[in-house]
């Protein structure tokens, strides 16, 4: 598989993935018009590098302020992270924020409730 380079813009983030280090990264805001379409490349990105690797994945976020149906997308993604943890494969996530947006934190601390696997939330 290659790479993954989805280039941001004032509403969504930009994505990269690199395939050969297994770290998927994201960062800044995420409203875009339908985010199911804009990040169905990174769903499928990590689909397969979950499903074609063994090594581990680790998802680099630093995401400012996400929309309902970015979110959504999210909890799919994560979900699929931890069915494939829950299988014994190695996954994280270390999501950085701003210490001065308590609301991202927030965010993030839902989003961990739900996950067994590694999920660091740095502020910065």
């Amino acid at each position: 598989m290659n790479d993954l380079l989805i280039e941001g813009s004032v509403s969504s983030p930009t994505v990269r993935g690199e395939w050969e280090n297994g770290i998927l990264y994201m960062e800044g805001d995420s409203y875009p018009e339908n985010s199911y379409e804009l990040y169905s490349s990174m769903v499928a990105w990590v689909a397969s590098y979950l499903k074609e690797s063994s090594e581990p994945l680790t998802l680099e976020l630093t995401l400012l302020y996400l929309n309902t149906s970015s979110i959504k997308v999210m909890m799919d993604m994560f979900d699929e992270m931890e069915e494939c943890f829950q299988e014994g494969r190695q996954v994280a996530v270390n999501w950085y924020f701003d210490a001065e947006n308590e609301r991202v934190a927030e965010l993030a601390e839902e989003f961990k409730e739900d996950c067994t696997f590694p999920f660091k939330i740095i502020g910065k």
